[in-house]
């Protein structure tokens, strides 16, 4: 007969296997909903039910409606069935191996045309939701928050590799990273026809010619 503390063990993993496949259902419905329908004209409701779990389950395996698009957004971004930290993003590692800043800023800006077409309008709709509700708006500034900080840490890969002009700070390089990898710029960009290959021309053109030596 197993000892206690081995069962114990057992049923503790069974249950955080069935918690991660619970959260895992309900972010591809989530997901689902969002892009189909929008933020404004999907419900929390709508999502429980095509996830086939009760209100509840959701708030606690996820959270309200806001931080369900913000795991959504992140799971998009990161070309997965969850969301991962930045660090941990295949197209980060890529970035992390390229050589010269000049690599650096064309890989990060071809992952952004990949991912943004996905991304821009879960964002977006944040952004939106955000000007009448307080919950959205502490999310969305929030993932600014986010941005600009994994900006900073960029801006000092890119110094390490000697290429970034000497008279930017590293605050400079990442304030303009930061504005120009945000939905609201990369909207305006592929505005009037222009498609994400543009953008991906644009910012690569703007980065390498503001920033590097």
């Amino acid at each position: 007969m197993p000892s206690p503390v081995k069962t114990r063990t057992y049923r503790s993993q069974r249950r955080e296997e069935q918690a991660a496949a619970t959260r895992r259902g309900v972010l591809r419905a989530a997901r689902d909903l969002f892009v189909a329908h929008g933020y404004s004209d999907t419900t929390v409701v709508d999502v429980a039910r095509r996830a086939k779990v009760s209100v509840d389950t959701l708030y606690a395996s996820v959270g309200r409606k806001p931080q369900l698009l913000l795991a959504v957004h992140d799971m998009v971004l990161s070309s997965s069935d969850e969301p991962v930290a930045a660090e941990r993003r295949d197209y980060v590692a890529a970035i992390r191996v390229a050589s010269g800043a000049r690599a650096k800023l064309t890989t990060y800006a071809e992952a952004l045309g990949r991912v943004f077409p996905h991304t821009v309008p879960l964002a977006e709709s944040l952004r939106i939701a955000a000007q009448t509700d307080a919950e959205c708006r502490k999310v969305w500034e929030g993932l600014n928050e986010r941005r600009a900080t994994n900006m900073l840490s960029f801006a000092r890969d890119l110094r390490e590799t000697g290429d970034l002009r000497e008279d930017l700070t590293d605050e400079d390089v990442a304030h303009l990273v930061w504005t120009t990898n945000s939905s609201e710029f990369y909207r305006l960009t592929t505005a009037r026809g222009r498609t994400p290959e543009h953008y991906v021309a644009t910012v690569t053109d703007l980065w390498t010619r503001t920033l590097l030596t």
